[in-house]
């Protein structure tokens, strides 16, 4: 349905605006947020049939996703663009994107780190200290796999499919989902796994919790943020940072790098995922594949076995 208006704007602006190519993909690609938004929600609309609600809607649906405000107003300008194509072409009459503004948040969004800033916080651990270890896991995990902090703390050994690269989390109303979870981060769980925390005298019912403090018990919640705190204060980092804040990059790093939406969706946590698909059929595929394609780390270690 929006094909052949998508290729009009191609068009338009690869001959009339003179764009270069990485500049007309943007463009493309945020006007294909707004498809893959209609599909998700059921809408079988066309581009003349949207309105100022459902755009209202769509940023505010993105900003639950975890997508910051500068990525939103970029995001803004390429569906104005492109309904601006369709007025002057005179394929629309109405511009539905005449009066959309950023949605009025009652609350800050937490910040969204640069990649360069996470690496920076990997890098100011200290590997030789035994907690460094797990530390490094943990934060692997975080930002692979874009988990609430109270996911990450019941993360749960018999939860692990590490050889086919993917882990199952609890999350809100006990609802079981299965997440892709990338080399690095399965690498450093293996090694914190096989090595601190086999030397930790763990208490009773935490034997399958992954992640345990020096006493064997599970985390708190607290103790990851502070973690958090100081590693992102020994890299220099000024914004606020918390364990949220690497649920929101992981999704932003995503959608940011073309990520299809329904995955980044489904990885959130937005949709239950039973853990019997993942070895009786390939519905989980496209998740695995969206972060391998997509994920900056994934991206990086790829590029360094080149």
């Amino acid at each position: 349905m929006w094909q052949p208006y998508l290729k009009g704007f191609n068009d338009y602006l690869l001959l009339e605006r003179s764009m270069s190519g990485n500049t007309i993909e943007a463009y493309l690609r945020d006007v294909g947020k707004l498809v893959q938004y209609l599909e998700i929600q059921s809408l079988s609309l066309a581009p003349g049939e949207i309105t100022l609600k459902i755009l209202q809607e769509f940023l505010k649906w993105l900003n639950e996703l975890g997508l910051d405000i500068r990525s939103q107003a970029r995001l803004i300008s390429g569906v104005k663009s492109f309904y601006k194509y369709l007025l002057v072409e005179d394929i629309l009459q109405n511009d539905p994107t005449g009066l959309l503004e950023m949605p009025r948040l009652n609350r800050r969004i937490p910040a969204v780190l640069t990649y360069s800033e996470i690496q920076g916080m990997l890098a100011a651990i200290d590997m030789s200290e035994p907690y460094g270890q797990r530390n490094r896991a943990m934060l692997e995990t975080l930002y692979a796999c874009g988990l609430r902090v109270s996911e990450l703390t019941n993360l749960k050994i018999s939860g692990l499919y590490l050889d086919v690269g993917f882990i199952k989390v609890t999350g809100k109303g006990d609802k079981e989902r299965l997440v892709p979870i990338g080399e690095e981060a399965v690498k450093h769980i293996r090694f914190y796994a096989e090595g601190v925390r086999r030397q930790l005298s763990i208490k009773k019912d935490d034997e399958n919790v992954l992640f345990l403090n020096r006493r064997g018990g599970r985390l708190s919640r607290v103790m990851v943020f502070y973690v958090i705190k100081d590693l992102a204060k020994l890299a220099g980092i000024q914004k606020t940072v918390s364990p949220h804040t690497f649920r929101h990059s992981f999704a932003t790093h995503l959608i940011e790098g073309g990520a299809d939406l329904k995955a980044v969706q489904d990885m959130l946590g937005h949709e239950s995922i039973t853990t019997t698909e993942l070895y009786t059929h390939l519905d989980t595929e496209y998740l695995k594949e969206t972060v391998l394609n997509f994920h900056p780390r994934n991206v990086e270690m790829r590029g360094k076995k080149v």
